[in-house]
């Protein structure tokens, strides 16, 4: 399940329900992380295991007790990385004087701010901050990742999806060579989808799609420029690269994806209408 909506704002005028932070209920887990409330709902931990399905059933085959284990793993993957991402997000707000809590739920995560809003945030290069910083607390997670296995002497999970990334591919192979193998499928198994989920979402998430955290430092960075048509530029622009996205992701039957980038194409075009653009 790719941590779909990053928003670090509780946009209630977003009309597409599946979008919207969903009403708490006794069967939500509830924490506090470094004084942040966290709630994750059951929507949450269904739509994480339903995405991880086909994956740990082609791992297991027809072993039923490896398939719940391959599954457990990636949704404990699932879990962490959301959390990271939205801690960003918590972490920048305080930096900022503001207040907030997290909600993992069916379609990811949201950062909502509680109380008066800052008056630091009226700044958008306070607002591209806190957008930019869920994404890259992911990406620095993977460097922590790193360090700790190849520090402990053990090499990285070879796959051709890691090997193949621009720029950092090449030293992903390098580090793939390193060292001793993993102790353990399992360890293995958490190893990939930690870099794999926080390489490949944390980019998903830049793209310059709103609600995404990559659409909102795109109407921030207008603003900040001065552009009194932000919002509307980067909700046309998103709503272009949504349903392009969509597109493909329904030609190449990733239908998750496909649905996923055809409700923020839908959410981007009723941003349109209120600028009164649409």
């Amino acid at each position: 399940m790719p941590r779909v909506v990053s928003s670090q704002q509780n946009e209630r005028h977003n009309r597409l329900m599946l979008l919207l932070e969903p009403p708490p209920t006794s069967a939500d887990l509830r924490f506090a992380c470094r004084g942040i409330s966290v709630r994750v709902t059951i929507g949450f931990w269904v739509m994480a295991a339903l995405f991880g399905w086909g994956t740990a059933q082609g791992l297991a085959g027809d072993d039923g007790r490896s398939l719940l284990l391959y599954l457990a793993v990636w949704t404990a993957v699932v879990f962490i990385s959301i959390l990271i991402h939205e801690l960003g997000h918590a972490l920048a707000f305080a930096s900022c004087g503001q207040a907030s809590r997290i909600v993992l739920y069916h379609f990811g995560g949201l950062t909502v701010p509680v109380g008066l809003p800052a008056r630091s945030l009226q700044q958008p290069s306070r607002q591209l901050a806190v957008s930019a910083a869920g994404p890259l607390a992911q990406l620095a997670f993977v460097g922590l990742v790193i360090m700790a296995v190849l520090g402990a002497g053990y090499r990285l999970p070879a796959s051709q999806t890691l090997l193949s990334l621009p720029v950092v591919g090449p030293w992903l192979a390098i580090a793939a060579g390193m060292g001793q193998p993993l102790p353990g499928l399992l360890i293995k198994l958490a190893v990939y989808h930690l870099l794999v989920v926080n390489i490949f979402w944390a980019v998903l998430n830049l793209l310059p799609v709103l609600p995404l955290d990559g659409g909102q430092i795109v109407r921030e960075a207008l603003r900040w420029l001065g552009v009194s048509a932000a919002e509307g530029i980067a909700s046309l622009f998103g709503l272009l690269i949504a349903g392009i996205l969509a597109f493909w992701f329904f030609q190449n039957q990733e239908l998750y994806l496909a649905v996923m980038f055809a409700l923020l194409a839908v959410s981007c075009w009723q941003r349109l209408v209120r600028a009164g653009i649409g």
